[in-house]
């Protein structure tokens, strides 16, 4: 009988980036807190790990952070004075998003060494046992969780994971890509992974969309691994070493929905537009408005 795979209870999200590219907004304001219609952008991320079963939410933070940490905090003057001024509905939406106690921790990166020493620097708090990695630029929207997916995926499977989603061939030097034996498979074992590959040399169309399922042993690996492409040490390499490893196998699980990329300014405004529309008490009035802009 085959021993299931241990279940993955925590999800680590790296937001200690500086976001230049949205300057002067986040002079201030981290980019993670950059709203989508009235969400912040990492509020999306959690939500989507939340629906896809996570119990323990782990944020890798750097300088000038301190307010995503007081997002998933109780604010009690504010919770109060909903509750005074019968804000019902307000306060209750709130206490839904606020984490139990002892769901939310928090370190820090202090210094900007890329994703891979982000990961590694929550390796105490995940501890010896699979884990999922959410990048929070990337906004992954589906009826169905993409973690939710991967989850079922690393269930049947096991081993590692990363969700992957085609572009066209002549824009992969611009990705991380993976080859799989199967590209038109939901989910196929990968066989070879690059970050940005040269044109006309990527050995797929799938490119990493920033969430991954990953065991332990990756820790060891990123703490001892040599900084690569941008001088960072990036989490490609590790997951490179990690593959060639006896028992550690990696899938792409291939995610069907729309992605929007909020690291850049287009992807960014795309996303408000696209969430905005398809909520029912903002959407016939916000489509309006946008004919209107148009014509």
């Amino acid at each position: 009988m085959t021993t299931p795979p241990r279940p993955i209870r925590k999800a680590v999200f790296p937001v200690a980036g500086l976001g230049t590219r949205f300057l002067p907004a986040t002079k201030a304001v981290p980019k993670e807190m950059l709203t989508v219609v009235d969400r912040p952008v990492i509020q999306h991320v959690v939500d989507e790990a939340r629906a896809a079963g996570i119990e323990h939410f782990i944020f890798v933070t750097g300088r000038n952070k301190g307010v995503i940490e007081d997002h998933f905090d109780s604010q009690f003057e504010l919770e109060r004075t909903l509750a005074e001024r019968n804000k019902h509905a307000e306060l209750a939406a709130l206490m839904k998003d606020l984490p139990q106690a002892g769901q939310a921790s928090f370190t820090r990166q202090q210094a900007p060494l890329g994703l891979g020493h982000a990961v590694w620097c929550a390796r105490d708090i995940v501890g010896d046992e699979p884990f999922a990695v959410l990048l929070p630029d990337m906004l992954h929207h589906a009826a169905t969780p993409c973690l939710a997916d991967m989850i079922a995926s690393y269930n049947q499977h096991g081993g590692n994971h990363i969700a992957v989603a085609p572009v066209p061939d002549d824009q992969t030097h611009m990705y991380g890509i993976v080859g799989v034996e199967d590209r038109a498979a939901k989910a196929s074992r990968i066989t070879s992974m690059v970050e940005k590959p040269p044109k006309g040399s990527a050995p797929s169309n799938l490119h990493v969309t920033g969430r991954y399922i990953l065991q332990p042993q990756i820790f060891d690996l990123l703490g001892t691994q040599d900084k690569g492409a941008g001088g960072e040490i990036q989490l490609t390499d590790s997951m490179i070493k990690l593959a060639a490893t006896p028992g550690q196998a990696f899938w792409a699980d291939r995610f069907d929905g729309k992605i929007y990329d909020c690291g850049s300014k287009i992807g960014f405004l795309t996303a408000n537009v696209a969430y905005a529309l398809e909520r029912p008490d903002l959407g016939p009035a916000f489509a309006a408005e946008i004919k209107a802009l148009l014509q």
